[in-house]
Parts: structure tokens; sequence; C-alpha cells
């Protein structure tokens, strides 16, 4: 009956990442696909890491959710630039979410709508502010910027009831209070980086 899926459930642990002028950071954005039920708890996902917990982990920025809609425009943005070839595929949780979703646009969700799984509800509560790590895994230097005009941000979720999500699953959207929605709120927190 729902339309919105999960298209993969991914996980990393924190690894070193070479950013702008060869220097290393710990980062956990290296995310891959796995199979099966993973379990979702308050401060996020089984096998997964969070290296700096300032912009991605707590309570309200347990679990991060990108929309596979905008995996096309990035595929693209990558082989004009010659990054990989045309046609090649990104593999789910190429940019740093633990979600891959389909059916669910920033447009779509305000803070405070929960996305309610069969075992699991995640409640919306910011968008994804890009940084030089996003940079770095994208291959160039203007991906932040392409991210802030764009708007294709993705969101992070808490955990508001723990459970269990598989790849495959779908889900449906319950709204919130409405008051802010997640594009609105990105444009507005990242309007110094246009």
């Amino acid at each position: 009956m729902s339309h919105r899926r999960v298209l993969s459930v991914n996980v990393g642990s924190a690894q070193p990442l070479e950013v702008g002028g060869g220097r290393s950071v710990l980062s956990g954005i290296g995310k891959r696909a796995v199979e099966g039920d993973v379990r979702f708890a308050p401060l996020g996902l089984a096998g997964d890491e969070q290296a700096d917990p300032s912009v991605h982990g707590g309570l309200e920025k347990a679990v991060y959710a990108y929309p596979v809609e905008h995996y096309a425009f990035w595929q693209t943005v990558r082989a004009q630039a010659g990054l990989q070839p045309w046609g090649q595929a990104l593999p789910g949780g190429f940019m740093g979410e633990n979600l891959t979703l389909g059916g669910l646009l920033e447009g779509d969700m305000w803070v405070g709508d929960v996305l309610r799984f069969a075992r699991c509800d995640l409640a919306v509560s910011a968008p994804r502010q890009p940084c030089y790590k996003f940079d770095a895994v994208m291959g160039f230097a203007q991906a932040t910027r392409l991210m802030v005009r764009s708007g294709y941000c993705g969101c992070y979720l808490a955990v508001r009831v723990p459970g269990l999500i598989a790849a495959g699953e779908a889900f449906e959207l319950v709204p919130g209070p409405r008051d802010v929605g997640i594009g609105e709120l990105f444009r507005s927190v990242m309007a110094k980086h246009r």
C-alpha cells in the first residue's frame, strides 16, 4: 500500500578520511549496506560508529536518512567531473546515510513527523548540514555548496521506539505538529554557504 520504502540500511566504522591539503581526520561517513534486520537504539544502529557526535549522533541525530531520488543527480555530477563512469550507480550509503529511502523527499518532512516502521518509530529532527568531509567523499570541493543550492540534504532522525528495520521494508509518515519543514530549516541554517 505504501510507496515509501527502505532501499538499504547502511552502517560503517569510524575510519581515517583524507580531506583537503592531504590531512587526515576520523570520520564515520563511509557506510555500506547490510543485509537482514538491524537494531535501531536511541543512540543509533547496531554496527555503526559516529566519529564526531557534535554533528552526527546523540539522541536527536542518531540516524541519518537520504532520499534515493537524489542519487541520479549526484551520479551525473560525479560523472561530469570525471570521478566515475557515466551510468555507474552509487551504492546505498554513499551519501553517508544510515537509511536510503524511496518515496520521501525533504519537502515532505517536518520536524516532529514520525516514520513508522513495523517494528520501530523514528522521528524527523533536523536537516543534515554538509561539511568538508562530504566534499572529500564526493571528490570535489564544491559538493557542499551544491547540496546547499539543490536542497538535497536528507535528514536526521531520533529513535522514538527502538526496534528492528531491514532493507525492503515499507513505512508510513505520521504527521507531527508541522511547524517547521526540513527544507525550510535547511535553507535557513545554510544561508551563509550560498
